[in-house]
């Protein structure tokens, strides 16, 4: 560990890692100020830092039509997070603590799913999508938010994996436990913080997912991302009321990250060189 022999060169230390902090918050916060002035106070130049706070602006985002697409949202956050933990659970589980045969093979295959520019997906994915009835459907999403998240989920749930005692397991096995009794009752509980981070990764993914939402979606099924693109106009941006839709659109994975915060650190420093 790097130690300053000096107070001058603490203090130098504190007051630089302070502005790095600022910097790097700045925007959030001029996003929070932005969001509750005027439009006319949000266009000043130079920017006023005193004026009357308002809520006009997040009643305005609400009167938009916000509410669809945050239930579009959240419904599909949920749902694909959900069948990605039900997949990747078990199937971390057998290329981990239970290994099968190929499971180089596997975990190379689920890596190179990544390598594949979405971009390059589209049209296929659009024709597939327009084939089976689910253009402007959340199922739609659903089903390429999970295939998306799947393989990262994979490849971090095995790691935390690896991180259970193998004395543990094969204590549970002497004693007589079948699989879903060691699953469920003995190692789920050692990994939960792992489980944890990988929910909210995947959350954080499927949440703020943009070119397949846009591309896949209109009137019924839009997402959060998309209802944002709907403040880029022929007149200019609306400055106030795109920070307090995006200020409403990130509060839910905030408030999820601040209470999952203890899981998230101690579940990404799970399978870290120690």
């Amino acid at each position: 560990m790097m130690r300053t022999g000096n107070p001058a060169g603490r203090w130098a230390l504190t007051a630089f890692t302070w502005l790095v902090a600022v910097l790097f918050v700045f925007p959030l916060l001029w996003m929070v100020l932005t969001a509750f002035k005027q439009e006319a106070d949000a266009y000043t130049d130079p920017p006023r830092l005193v004026f009357t706070p308002t809520l006009d602006q997040f009643a305005g985002v609400v009167e938009r039509g916000f509410l669809p697409y945050l239930g579009n949202s959240a419904f599909v956050t949920v749902v694909s997070t959900l069948l990605v933990l039900l997949m990747a659970v078990p199937a971390a589980y057998a290329l981990s603590i239970a290994a099968v045969p190929g499971t180089r093979d596997a975990l190379g295959f689920f890596l190179s799913t990544k390598m594949l520019p979405i971009v390059a997906a589209i049209i296929p994915m659009y024709v597939i999508s327009q084939n089976l009835k689910l253009l402007d459907n959340v199922w739609a999403l659903v089903i390429l938010y999970t295939a998306m998240n799947l393989p990262l989920a994979i490849w971090m749930m095995r790691s935390f994996f690896l991180e259970v005692p193998k004395e543990m397991v094969e204590a549970g096995r002497v004693d007589g436990a079948k699989l879903p009794t060691l699953l469920f009752k003995i190692i789920l509980p050692v990994v939960a913080p792992g489980i944890a981070a990988t929910a909210l990764i995947c959350v954080i993914f499927s949440w703020t997912e943009f070119f397949y939402a846009v591309n896949l979606t209109a009137a019924q099924a839009g997402t959060v991302p998309v209802f944002l693109v709907g403040f880029i106009t022929s007149e200019g941006l609306y400055w106030a009321q795109l920070s307090a839709a995006a200020l409403l659109a990130s509060l839910p994975v905030m408030i999820i990250g601040w209470i999952a915060q203890n899981h998230l650190v101690r579940g990404l420093s799970m399978g870290a060189v120690k």
